[in-house]
């Protein structure tokens, strides 16, 4: 199966019952299959007239009841980001899936990238944690889109599943299995609600619009009752409380692969790379070199503490961009830390890797 085709399958599994997007490659596909697949469940695809559009009506049906998502590309989720603020602000779960390619613009529309994951964490403005969940197969696309809604549904957050060119287009064999728990987001039980945004909660539950809540939702600065009120104390309450519910709840949500973790040199990847980065570790330990990896599943919220914790000499770290998550790797590594930049299109091969190790 096609990466992008398990992702839909992947969507479908955890819920999802609403799509709204607009064609852009690579990631047409995964439209393509939610059109076809989202009516025979009872749910609704809508293609809409541009980017903004789509993660407008992703966030009004996902306050309509219905689990939702969108999938797009590099210069589509630049446009979606004023109102990824308004879904953090809002705190309205989702699910928007970037499977990169080549940028800045228009760039390489059929070639794959990593160069929009700093955007996940700084793209918008003002203060907020993102979820950024990284898959590496055709596998992953679908266990973690299902990973990606449990994670919006439990924290009441849009998660990012980001993804690039190469998994989204590469074909491997796929299990479709039912070895996960389906979580859905919780209602409030009195209504109408009178306090929808409490400050003493760090999740509160979420009503849906015409069931009788009678609630207000604002991306402005709102009081525990939903309605404006810009003053700094009310400000520094509501925005503390929505980046603490990830920040202190992050040892549910960070999730690693690794060996070899105790190596003096060690490869810290995610998504594509980390499929050369494992082969050419092994290979390295053959020829007695003392190497291991961290391949990051989550790369939002850092891993801090894990990387701080590294004792290697020399950490090396594979992206397929001019160097996003490395500066995040350096701020917390011990030892010497290296790029292995690549772009262009084409993934690290391993003599790339090697290089690095020996230089």
């Amino acid at each position: 199966m096609q990466g992008n085709m398990a992702c839909v399958e992947g969507a479908i599994k955890a819920g999802c019952r609403f799509f709204a997007g607009y064609p852009i490659t690579p990631s047409t596909e995964i439209a393509e299959g939610m059109a076809k697949k989202l009516p025979k469940v009872g749910g609704y695809y809508v293609q809409m007239e541009d980017e903004i559009a789509s993660i407008s009506a992703v966030i009004g049906a996902s306050w309509g009841g219905l689990k939702s998502m969108t999938a797009t590309s590099g210069p589509g989720f630049s446009l979606m980001q004023e109102n990824i603020g308004y879904a953090f602000m809002t705190e309205t779960p989702c699910v928007i899936v970037n499977i990169q390619r080549g940028g800045p613009s228009t760039g390489q529309p059929t070639m794959a990238s990593q160069g929009d994951m700093m955007q996940t964490r700084w793209g918008s403005h003002g203060d907020y944690e993102p979820i950024v969940i990284s898959p590496s197969s055709v596998q992953e696309m679908y266990d973690f889109t299902i990973m990606a809604f449990n994670y919006a549904e439990k924290y009441r957050i849009p998660v990012f599943l980001m993804a690039d060119e190469i998994v989204g287009h590469m074909r491997e064999k796929v299990v479709l299995h039912d070895n996960f728990e389906i979580i859905d987001r919780k209602k409030p039980e009195e209504k109408p609600c009178k306090n929808p945004y409490p400050f003493d909660v760090d999740v509160p539950p979420m009503p849906v619009f015409g069931e009788g809540y009678n609630i207000h939702v604002t991306g402005l600065t709102h009081n525990e009752k939903g309605y404006p009120d810009v003053s700094p104390e009310t400000h520094d309450k509501l925005v503390r409380r929505i980046t603490n519910k990830i920040r202190k709840n992050k040892d549910d949500i960070v999730k690693y692969e690794g060996k070899y973790l105790n190596a003096d040199v060690m490869f810290v990847c995610y998504g594509t790379p980390s499929r050369a980065v494992k082969h050419t570790v092994e290979e390295l330990r053959k020829k007695g070199i003392d190497a291991g990896y961290i391949r990051l599943i989550t790369v939002f919220p850092f891993p801090d503490e894990l990387i701080k914790g590294l004792d290697a000499s020399k950490v090396i770290v594979p992206e397929m961009n001019l160097g996003q998550i490395y500066y995040e790797v350096e701020r917390c590594a011990k030892g010497d830390v290296v790029l292995v930049d690549k772009i262009g299109g084409e993934l690290h091969r391993p003599e790339d890797l090697e290089k690095a190790v020996f230089e």
